[in-house]
């Protein structure tokens, strides 16, 4: 059954840029890799607070959201920044709104983690997923007091200039800023799981947190750091989000952060590879059922699609595409 839906998927894409012509279909795919990397950095953070305490922390979106508000509020407030900004001034803003976003995301996401995780550690796993939900509306009536319900706008300070035109397949430099932004940030991750001392940390104390304690590492403190590298990716995508969709209201986050996990369970949760290519597929996925015409059910859909995916996944194969399982217990 999935080799068949596997080829009816590839038919009607195969399809639709024949109909839509090849140059058309490119640059609709273009647009996915920008949406996938906006989700990879969500849903990134999603995958690593599961592989350590196997919890679903459903207020990453909502971390998420407070980045993007950050960020607008770096850009509009701090920076003051508009359409004829300098590039230098630009980028400095930019820079330096990544920094403050990250940071101040990790913390919050450390934070929660403190106060509303921390003592439910030994309790039976629905009490922490509940709690999760709860941080998730506090959050977002943080948000509702900060910056009231409307959409906060933020200016379009983007160069829309064509980095690449190739017989119609145009590449433009707001699409590849988010994936500039995006890929550094990932290689950095890797690194820091696979190759330094905390990554070490975090690795044993997904492995076995007892194990880990009695080796001698911190689990408290490698939990929080968790978190709050959980949280500075979501920061990242925050200021992604705010600059290319150059808009984010108190409830962004409900609906990006359940379109992130779902990229993460696709993938493989607890896997970071997996999470990244899942957040491309997802990307893809809403990309070609907004752009393309020829039988797409159409951008009401796309939800419905992702979701139902969702529930595919965890039915006929809840590992994820890279087969990854998470260790029980611990």
């Amino acid at each position: 059954m999935a080799s068949a839906l596997v080829l009816l998927l590839l038919f009607w894409l195969a399809k639709n840029a024949q109909v839509e012509g090849f140059a058309y279909f490119m640059n609709i795919a273009l647009i996915g890799v920008t949406l996938g990397a906006v989700y990879a950095l969500v849903a990134l953070g999603y995958t690593l607070v599961y592989g350590i305490l196997e919890l679903i922390n459903f207020a990453h979106g909502d971390v998420f959201m407070m980045g993007g508000m950050i960020s607008a509020t770096m850009i509009i407030s701090v920076f003051n920044l508009g359409a004829h900004n300098s590039t230098f001034s630009v980028v400095a803003a930019v820079a330096v709104s990544l920094l403050v976003a990250m940071a101040g995301c990790g913390l919050l996401n450390a934070t929660i983690e403190r106060i509303a995780y921390r003592p439910l550690r030994h309790a039976p796993r629905l009490a922490p997923l509940i709690t999760a939900i709860g941080m998730s509306f506090v959050l977002e009536d943080i948000a509702i007091l900060w910056k009231h319900p409307s959409y906060v706008q933020t200016p379009s300070v983007l160069p829309h200039g064509n980095v690449f035109s190739i017989s119609g397949v145009t590449y433009t430099w707001e699409k590849l800023i988010v994936v500039l932004i995006t890929i550094p940030v990932l290689l950095a991750l890797v690194w820091l799981v696979q190759r330094t001392r905390q990554g070490k940390a975090m690795r044993a104390t997904a492995q076995d947190r007892e194990a880990a304690a009695m080796m001698g590492i911190n689990v408290n403190r490698t939990i929080s750091f968790t978190f709050a590298l959980a949280g500075a990716l979501a920061g990242a995508g925050g200021l992604l989000y705010a600059l290319y969709f150059n808009e984010i209201r108190y409830d962004t986050g409900y609906k990006l952060g359940l379109i992130a996990f779902t990229a993460a369970v696709l993938g493989g949760i607890g896997n970071l590879p997996g999470a990244v290519l899942g957040a491309l597929v997802i990307g893809f996925i809403q990309a070609f059922n907004e752009g393309l015409t020829w039988h797409s059910p159409g951008s009401d859909w796309t939800e419905s699609i992702v979701f139902s995916i969702l529930i595919l996944i965890l039915v006929f194969r809840p590992s994820g595409l890279l087969g990854e399982q998470t260790p029980e217990g611990g």
